[in-house]
């Protein structure tokens, strides 16, 4: 995530500022040109094409800052999102906000790694489309079934999350999380064709090899013993399709932390220097996410990072990186 400044008074801005705290000049984020703008009283924004753009109709509603191309319209972020909570349901509303942000984030990134994607209103039958669903009166799964994301908005609770985080004991468990692990898997159904697939199952191994048995496995046997030399994850152990996603996922952790040390001054090496994603690991991820965990315990607090990249996850992840463009 790249820094931000204000284009008025010049002042640091974060990804989600709707106002300058600064100045009080009204904010939104263009995604063309991957700027946070001024807008004006009537929240549009007019960019140097002359295309008038207007602030989203669910700023109120998500906390949405970005801009929309027709007035009282939404983004496309927004419009991405296929269901959200009932308007009398005030515990999903209050936390629709979280996913949604965490949402916005994931777009952003997978602009910036040049990772496409075609929307349901595009492809109907397998376009990409969230379901930002409340399980304050029925049980939500999280999953991706043919371009459906199912997120579970209780996730976006802290104490929530944290206490089912404890009790499946995982290192890591963000709402930023779960949504790079399942587009994760649309990625792989989009972009893991032709030539691609032998090389992802010599990987990852064979995704034809039943899914519910594997669940099965996982709940009842656990990862399999010397698990931590080959996978970044006991939950990446269960299928080859949990692994792809789960190394996705970390591909994204590692090039979206980078990015942002970066552009705050954090690395004395551009990033963009590393003709290989395995030398950008090895270069500048491996040090600095070991100082990040250290400055992370000087605070009391978990590691930013809890997990251990062995040689076989090296190759999973330089695989999943060469689908960027």
């Amino acid at each position: 995530m790249r820094a931000f400044t204000c284009g008025i008074c010049d002042s640091p801005l974060y990804f989600e500022n709707s106002v300058c705290v600064s100045c009080g000049t009204n904010l939104g984020f263009s995604r063309d040109r991957r700027e946070i703008v001024p807008v004006d009283e009537g929240g549009r924004w007019i960019d140097p094409d002359g295309l008038v753009w207007h602030v989203c109709d669910n700023l109120n509603l998500s906390g949405c800052t970005w801009l929309a191309p027709l007035e009282g319209g939404a983004c496309s972020a927004c419009d991405l999102t296929r269901t959200r909570p009932s308007d009398d349901d005030l515990t999903g509303l209050s936390q629709f906000p979280v996913a949604e942000a965490a949402k916005r984030h994931l777009l952003v990134e997978l602009d910036t790694q040049g990772l496409s994607y075609v929307s349901r209103d595009d492809d109907p039958e397998f376009g990409l489309c969230f379901d930002m669903l409340s399980s304050v009166e029925e049980n939500v799964v999280i999953g991706h079934e043919d371009g459906v994301i199912t997120i579970d908005l209780a996730e976006g609770d802290d104490a929530h999350r944290v206490k089912v985080r404890v009790e499946l004991a995982e290192p890591y468990r963000t709402m930023l999380g779960h949504l790079r692990h399942e587009v994760g898997h649309y990625m792989e159904f989009l972009h893991v064709r032709g030539d691609r697939i032998a090389a992802a199952r010599e990987l990852f191994g064979n995704e034809e090899a039943s899914y519910p048995e594997a669940i099965e496995r996982h709940y009842e046997q656990g990862p399999p013993e010397n698990w931590e030399d080959s996978y970044i994850s006991t939950y990446a152990t269960m299928h080859p399709f949990e692994d792809f996603a789960e190394t996705f996922a970390h591909v994204l952790h590692i090039t979206d932390t980078v990015d942002t040390a970066a552009s705050y001054g954090l690395l004395a090496i551009d990033p963009s220097a590393f003709s290989s994603f395995r030398d950008l690991v090895t270069g500048v991820w491996v040090p600095l996410s070991t100082a990040l965990n250290q400055i992370n315990r000087s605070m009391g607090a978990l590691d930013l990072y809890p997990f251990v990249i062995p040689p076989p996850v090296l190759d999973k992840l330089e695989f999943v990186a060469s689908l960027r463009t």
